[in-house]
């Protein structure tokens, strides 16, 4: 049962890290604060709005 957690909570971290680095983010310091925070982390990417292009 543990590992089941487990394997979701990094799937989690690896999709906020693609949800991440489409809106312009570090897909790594995404991925390691998803490791922490989950489901948190995903609902703050939501509702944080995508950053601009780097020129």
């Amino acid at each position: 049962m543990e590992s089941q957690y487990g394997i979701g909570w990094g799937t989690l971290a690896l999709i906020n890290a693609g949800l991440a680095q489409s809106k312009n983010r570090s897909g790594l310091n995404w991925f390691l604060l998803s490791l922490f925070l989950g489901p948190i982390a995903t609902f703050l990417l939501v509702i944080f709005e995508k950053l601009p292009e780097k020129s």
